[in-house]
């Protein structure tokens, strides 16, 4: 039987606004019985998830969504199946977490010599409530009143124009290795989306030589046509298929707790059959 599934979903471990118990009961409402929390660099909520997914009768793969970087573009690695307490996978995630709290303050510091209205001495004794979701900077800048949300801070703040953009990460051949040495699969996260710049065509060119074990093909910021793209690379190599949300809960506005659609008939992960 077709079980519903979301294999990426975000929490208060790195930029979500959800706690543990909050997705497993969000989960719940949805229809949801079999998931990932696939956090940023970081499985700090993964143990915790997974006993309570257990206890409401959910499916659960341990995950993480994993920075690398080829060229001048970042691309963002979904390991499932991973034991979360392995040294290297540990230390390459605390290692990725380090520059992009770096980048913060690096973010920072640029901004108030073009002459903004922050300051890095203020900056530095700064704190905010994880459950909003996002990252400090932004969280700083929201409340400066010099940013309204996420999609103003990439679009106005976070960009080449303001000598802004995300770290040089581990290469992706280093973040794949870190993930089967802690005995997950490695799929390529959101390749059909604008995440990346240059378009699908393009990103398919400069992974075709990287020996990621499948592709997430089903995600909120997929067309049909990318969707149908990756399904045929996918199952024309053998690539196992991933599929989910990418819901930060309120975080992300339009992500949605189980869509699109997904469920275990329409992915291939060696995992799932043994849940």
């Amino acid at each position: 039987m077709a079980i519903r599934a979301d294999l990426h979903i975000h929490t208060t471990a790195s930029d979500g606004t959800w706690t543990p118990a909050e997705l497993i009961e969000e989960a719940q409402r949805c229809g949801i019985g079999l998931l990932a929390v696939t956090d940023h660099d970081s499985v700090a909520n993964v143990a915790e998830a997974g006993r309570l997914a257990a206890q409401a009768g959910i499916g659960f793969l341990p995950g993480a969504e994993i920075c690398s970087t080829k060229g001048d573009l970042s691309f963002h690695i979904l390991g499932y199946g991973i034991d979360i307490t392995n040294k290297l996978l540990v230390e390459l995630m605390r290692h990725n977490e380090d520059l992009l709290e770096q980048k913060d303050v690096d973010s920072i510091r640029l901004l108030a010599r073009e002459g903004w209205a922050v300051d890095e001495d203020e900056f530095a004794r700064y704190t905010y409530d994880r459950r909003r979701g996002g990252w400090r900077a932004l969280a700083y800048l929201i409340d400066k009143g010099l940013c309204t949300g996420v999609n103003d801070f990439f679009q106005r703040i976070f960009t080449p124009e303001h000598d802004l953009g995300f770290p040089t990460f581990p290469a992706i051949s280093e973040v794949i290795a870190a993930i089967h040495g802690a005995g997950g699969v490695a799929l390529c996260a959101h390749a059909a989306s604008g995440f990346h710049g240059p378009g699908l065509e393009q990103v398919m060119d400069l992974l075709r030589v990287e020996s990621f074990d499948g592709f997430e093909c089903y995600h909120s910021n997929h067309s049909e046509e990318g969707t149908q793209r990756l399904l045929r690379l996918c199952q024309k190599h053998k690539l196992l298929i991933s599929g989910g949300s990418d819901c930060h809960g309120a975080f992300v506005p339009g992500r949605h707790l189980g869509e699109p659609y997904v469920d275990t008939e329409m992915l291939k992960l060696p995992f799932i059959d043994c849940l």
